[in-house]
């Protein structure tokens, strides 16, 4: 049933994007700018060739296949249900919505449309797939760090309950000591 309506919420989010890019296009691609909050966020028409921030610009074709692959192993985690956690399953489907949203800019267009400008910092213009992307990632890698703490707390606690007993030189010594041995 997640599979479902995670295709579902996928559609509805790849859908979005690609309309929010519709309307930019519609409206923007003159070169004009819409300013929501003045002096804090725009929106302004920018063709993106290349990755994140503008990197790797003229390289559509190897980011294409560098996209695709990356999304195919997401797709492929989430459905052969690899991972557990209902909460990593959930940022999956975040960020292959928004791979395939500007996957489909790259193979359509030839570069990804990006539309959305903080004018408050001196920042990339970027789209809603790529924060679909960047918040997913953050969330992963949040989730990742708060999984990790918790299992060195719980083999800790663990050998904090347990009967173990740790021998080091020194107790060794005392011990030898203790019985006369020396």
């Amino acid at each position: 049933m997640f599979i479902v309506i995670a295709v579902i919420v996928s559609v509805l989010l790849v859908g979005a994007d690609q309309f929010f890019k519709f309307l930019v296009v519609e409206h923007l691609s003159d070169g004009g700018y819409f300013t929501v909050i003045e002096g804090v966020l725009r929106f302004r028409y920018v063709e993106n060739s290349g990755a994140v921030f503008g990197s790797f610009s003229n390289h559509t074709v190897l980011l294409t296949i560098f996209s695709v692959l990356l999304l195919a192993g997401a797709i492929f985690l989430l459905v052969t249900n690899k991972n557990r956690a209902k909460f990593m399953n959930i940022c999956l489907v975040l960020m292959i919505s928004g791979g395939i949203g500007n996957i489909i800019d790259r193979i359509r267009l030839g570069y990804v449309i990006d539309f959305i400008e903080p004018t408050f910092v001196n920042f990339a213009v970027f789209n809603f797939a790529d924060c679909l992307i960047t918040v997913s990632a953050f969330l992963i890698i949040g989730y990742l760090i708060y999984d990790f703490i918790k299992d060195v707390i719980r083999v800790k606690n663990k050998y904090r309950n347990s009967d173990t007993v740790t021998v080091t030189a020194d107790s060794v010594e005392n011990t030898e000591s203790n019985n006369g041995t020396e």
